[in-house]
Formats: C-alpha cells, structure tokens, sequence
C-alpha cells in the first residue's frame, strides 16, 4: 500500500499597471490591486487552511504535507498579511511540514538564461533559510516545467530529487506511483498523480462529474487502492477556498481525509522521504513538460506571436539590465519573467480557455500583451538612460568655458 505525498505551491504574482504607453510612470506594480487581491486570498485560503494543517499536524503526528512558496508570494505577504508568514512558520515547526525549492520569481528563467535560472533558485533557497532556517534538496520548477536537461542542472545544484508530471506520454504503461530517476544522473524523480490531483483541484465541486461528490472516505479508498510506494497529490495551494469555496465542503474533506487515510493504513510522506525508496527506472523527458494545460508542455506560455515577441523583447534586454548593476532595474526585469505574464497572453480556447480566463487579471490576451509591452518598452528605455548618464565624462568646465588669460 502506498503512501500520500501532499506537495502544495504557493504563489501571487504582482499585477502590473495598466500602462498605455511606454513612457508613463516607471513604478508599473499596481501596489492597490496586489493588495486587494491578497487579502482576499489570505482570508479564504492561507489563513483558514494553514490552521487547519497546524490542528492536523496537532491531532495525527504522522500527518505530513511539502510546500514551496515563491519568493513573490513571500514579499506580498511580508507586506500585507504577515501573519500568513508566522501561520506558515508555526506549521512548519510542528515538524510536519518540508519545504522545496523553486525559481524566486515562479519564472520562465530556464528558457531565458541558464546563469539566470541558478541564480533565482539561490536566492530562493537563501529566502527559505532566512525565514525558517532550511535548506531544501526537493527542487520544483516553476509549474513543474521539467527535462532531462533541467534535471541535469538541478542535479549539479545539489538536489536529491525532483518533481514532475506524472504525464502518461512519458511513462506508457506505467505508473506515477514509484520513484524514478533522470537518464543522465542519479536524481529521483516524482511524479505527479494527476488524475487523483485534479480530482480534488478541479473536479471536487463539479456537479455533473460522475464521482460527485467527492467525500474524504470514497477519496481515502482510491488512494489505498493503488499501487506503488507514493501517491504524489501535487496542486496550488489555493485550491483551498479560491479555487474551491469554502462552501463547496472543501475544508470538510480536508478535516477528514487524514483520519481516513491513516484507518485504511496509508501513510504520509515528506518529500525527502519519499525519495528514499529505490528508483524503479528511468523517466526520459528530451522536450519540455509541464503540469500546465491538456497539452502538458510550454504552450500555457509561449507558442503564440504575442508570448514569443513577450519573451524575445525580455531576453533582448538581459545584458543591459545586468550591465547597470542597478539592483531595482534587475528586480523590475526579474518580475516580468513571472510566468504568469505569459499565461495571461494565451489565446487557447474551450476547456483550457476557461481556465486561463478564470486566471487572466485583464479583460482579454490582446490587452495582457499590450499591457506588457508598454511595461518592457518603458523598462528598456529607463536602462539605457540609466547607462547613458553612467557612462557619461565628469563635467570640466575648463572644457567647456577655457581660461580667459589663454
């Protein structure tokens, strides 16, 4: 009988300004709006359902949940709500709780620079031991985005284990349920269970499932029911009471769950833990996979004309930003490598539409694109002014106005 693996992401983007042209103000964050919508996710979700894993952790010692938090979240939080932040230390202090590692800014930053890439991770990882003094070796890119090539740099990093999808176009056959490795280097590889992920994060309150509705018991019998050593449960943290209200029974489900699972004699895993056992093979993943959208790969982000003249104006910029050596430009730059940037521009329609515009903060794509556009622009013209000041000679004024006695 397997165990269960719960592993949570956590995550606000910033919201930009609606900006419409590029030389308005150079503050593009819409400081208003982050927090209007923070609290609003802070009281139905991060609050209620972190003191309902603390009251867990409390009442079954073997209960255990993972979590990664971006580095955006955490400053949003520091800001606005921080006691979301002490609720977070508390359950990790119960000792029930393992963090993992991602990219600071939940960002693309693999695709644009290697060098980038590690140095987010870094400052994610030194953000982690700043506020609960760990250090991760479980890494999780940003919305899962995973290859071989990406464990390879992860592995040299010194990580023990990765995560993934448990996507059936690289396993056949097989089963997300076991551990597995890369090809190319000796890192365990995870792999999510979508299809019981997606039973909670987006079928639990869909009238016309056929398994509607979802209760903690039918639940708790299909994970004992399966095969393997992990049942990997991986999904965004606020599933809990924004994406699934409170008035859907969700919090209910979660109360009971773990008294289920553990009467059935399943158990619970961090995710150093359920890494140990030996890996059953290898997961070969040349291309891009992600956890995003049917077609599990990197289209959520970029694919269409307007993600990829996003990212091509983004990368563009890379060695002028970097060259300023100006600490606020590189962190402008480094937000608009969020992902979800990229995620509002997307022009998929029917069932992946429907998410995506539940998820856009604009009215379309069109104006998503727009919007970016005018940001980068502006962003772009403030670094060469800036370079252009720095390289500028000392003012002489014998060089301008010369002694009147030559």
């Amino acid at each position: 009988m397997p165990n269960v693996t719960f592993y949570f992401e956590v995550h606000q983007p910033y919201r930009l300004k609606r900006v419409y042209s590029f030389i308005e103000d150079k503050e593009f964050i819409d400081v208003d709006k982050n927090r209007e919508i923070f609290n609003k996710v802070a009281d139905k979700c991060y609050i209620p359902m972190t003191k309902l894993l603390i009251s867990l952790a409390k009442k079954h010692p073997e209960f255990k949940v993972n979590f990664s938090l971006t580095g955006v979240f955490m400053e949003q939080a520091e800001m606005f709500r921080p006691e979301v932040i002490t609720l977070f230390q508390e359950l990790f202090d119960t000792g029930s709780m393992e963090l993992l590692s991602e990219t600071y800014y939940h960002s693309l930053s693999y695709l644009l620079d290697k060098g980038e890439f590690v140095e987010q991770v870094k400052m994610h990882k030194s953000l982690m031991y700043h506020y609960f003094k760990f250090h991760p070796k479980i890494f999780r890119n940003t919305e899962a985005l995973y290859s071989n090539d990406i464990a390879n740099t992860v592995a040299k990093m010194g990580y023990n284990g990765i995560i993934a999808e448990g996507w059936d176009r690289i396993l056949g056959w097989r089963s997300p349920n076991y551990v597995y490795m890369n090809p190319e280097n000796s890192i365990k590889v995870l792999l999510r269970n979508y299809k019981l992920s997606d039973d909670v994060a987006f079928r639990f309150s869909t009238p016309t499932w056929n398994e509607f509705p979802l209760t903690a018991d039918k639940y708790s019998n299909w994970i004992s029911n399966n095969e393997g050593t992990t049942v990997n449960l991986f999904m965004d943290y606020e599933t809990f009471g924004e994406h699934q209200w409170k008035e859907t029974g969700i919090f209910d489900f979660m109360t009971d769950l773990p008294g289920k699972l553990i009467s059935k004699g399943v158990g619970f895993n961090k995710v150093s833990e359920a890494i140990k056992p030996k890996a059953v093979g290898a997961v070969d993943v040349p291309y891009y996979l992600s956890w995003a959208d049917m077609d599990r790969d990197l289209s959520a982000w970029l694919g269409n004309k307007m993600q990829d003249a996003a990212f091509k104006k983004l990368k563009e910029i890379q060695r002028e930003v970097m060259l300023s050596k100006n600490k606020e430009l590189i962190k402008r730059w480094r937000i608009l490598q969020t992902s979800d940037n990229f995620y509002y521009m997307c022009t998929k329609w029917f069932a992946d539409g429907d998410i995506h515009k539940y998820f856009n903060a604009y009215s379309s794509p069109y104006v998503a694109y727009l919007n970016y556009m005018n940001i980068i622009s502006q962003l772009d013209s403030t670094i060469k002014s800036f370079l252009m000041l720095r390289r500028r000679p000392a003012y002489k004024p014998e060089e301008i106005f010369p002694s009147q006695t030559d």
